[in-house]
C-alpha cells in the first residue's frame, strides 16, 4: 500500500485529504508542520508527500528544500498562493506538481495517482550504466557524476536527464517533454521546461553542450 505524508495545520484540509487518500487505497500519515514533516522523512519512507506552503515553525518550500536534502520523495504542493513566481519556485525546487486551493480532492487524488505512475522506474531505461567521456550516469542508483564528482539534482532534473539520454539523438519537443515527464494534465509551460534545462545544463558543467536546444522544437541529448 503507497504511503503518502500529508502536511498542512489546517486539521479539516488534512481530514479530508485522508478520507480520499484511504478511499483509494493509500496509507496516510499527517503533520501540521514543515519541520515536523523533515522529522517524519528522516525516520520514515513515503511514496509521495502532498504539502501546504504557509505553515508554522517551517514553510514548505524550506521543508521541500531540506527533504530533497536526504530522499528523493515527489512533492505536490498545496497551496492558496497562485501567484506564477510561487508556482516557478516550487518547480525549481524539484515539486512534482502544484494545486492550488479550494481543491477539489477527487482531481488531487487524480494529480497523486499521475506523479506515482509517471515516475521513471529502472526497468523503463534501455540501459543501466552510461557513459559520456567524464559524465557518468547511473540510473537505478539516481548517481550522476561529473569528471568523478558526483553532482545534486532535484528529482526532476534527474528524470529529465534520464529521460534525455534515454532518447539521445531524438528530437525531443517541450510539449512532449512536459507530456512524457510532468504528465499531460500538469499545470505548465515551456518556462517550466527551459528552467529544468537551464538547471541540469549548470550542473553538467564541461558536458552541458550535450544537450542541444532545437531552435523552435525543443531538445535532445547529443554526444
Amino acid at each position: 500500500m503507497p504511503k503518502l505524508l500529508v502536511v498542512d495545520d489546517e486539521q479539516k484540509i488534512r481530514e479530508v485529504i485522508r478520507e480520499y487518500s484511504e478511499f483509494n487505497g493509500y496509507e496516510i500519515t499527517e503533520a501540521e508542520d514543515g519541520m515536523t514533516a523533515v522529522g517524519l522523512c528522516k525516520l520514515n519512507d513515503y511514496d509521495l508527500i502532498i504539502m501546504d506552503i504557509m505553515m508554522p515553525k517551517l514553510d514548505g518550500f524550506s521543508a521541500c528544500k531540506e527533504i530533497k536534502k536526504i530522499k528523493d520523495i515527489p512533492i505536490i504542493m498545496l497551496s492558496a498562493r497562485s501567484e506564477e513566481y510561487d508556482k516557478l519556485f516550487g518547480f525549481e525546487l524539484g515539486i512534482d506538481d502544484y494545486v492550488i486551493k479550494p481543491f477539489s480532492p477527487k482531481e488531487l487524488m487524480a494529480r497523486v495517482n499521475a506523479v506515482l505512475a509517471r515516475r521513471i522506474k529502472p526497468s523503463q531505461i534501455t540501459a543501466e550504466i552510461l557513459e559520456f567521456d567524464g559524465l557518468v550516469i547511473n540510473i537505478p542508483g539516481r548517481i550522476v557524476t561529473v569528471d568523478g564528482e558526483k553532482i545534486e539534482l532535484t528529482p526532476k532534473e534527474y528524470d529529465l536527464l534520464f529521460y534525455l539520454v534515454n532518447n539521445k539523438n531524438i528530437a525531443l519537443s517541450r510539449d512532449k517533454l512536459l507530456s512524457d515527464i510532468w504528465g499531460y494534465d500538469f499545470f505548465g509551460d515551456d518556462r517550466t521546461i527551459d528552467t529544468h534545462i537551464k538547471n541540469l545544463r549548470n550542473n553538467l558543467g564541461p558536458y552541458r553542450d550535450y544537450i542541444v536546444t532545437l531552435r523552435g522544437v525543443g531538445y535532445k541529448f547529443e554526444v
